[in-house]
């Protein structure tokens, strides 16, 4: 039941992006209420033949991502992740000054 609403919500904010298309990617972000929870939807371009579609459920704290081929709608999912345990790394990729140098710095003043 909820995997339609989902899908509902998707194909929704699919035609949204394609009817704006004067509208830049980072002013289209969305969030569609399903089941009593709040979705976020992040369409981006991903090259020629498709539109990529983000979608984050703060609640469960995870996200997928979906590929709709642009001549033909078909919807793809690439991946799906729980992002919760992502969240609590505190640095992952960083470079200096990390977050824990920033903090021991201000924490000196």
């Amino acid at each position: 039941m909820i995997g339609g609403f989902v899908l509902a919500s998707l194909i929704a904010v699919v035609g949204a992006a394609v009817s704006w298309p004067n509208v830049g990617f980072a002013q289209r972000v969305a969030t569609a209420s399903v089941g009593g929870g709040n979705l976020i939807t992040i369409p981006t371009p991903a090259g020629d033949k498709y539109q990529q579609i983000t979608v984050i459920d703060p609640e469960l704290r995870s996200m997928s991502v979906y590929h709709i081929e642009l001549s033909t709608g078909e919807i793809t999912l690439k991946s799906v992740r729980k992002i919760y345990w992502d969240l609590q790394i505190d640095d992952f990729n960083a470079t200096s000054p990390l977050p824990r140098e920033v903090r021991s710095i201000l924490e000196q003043k």
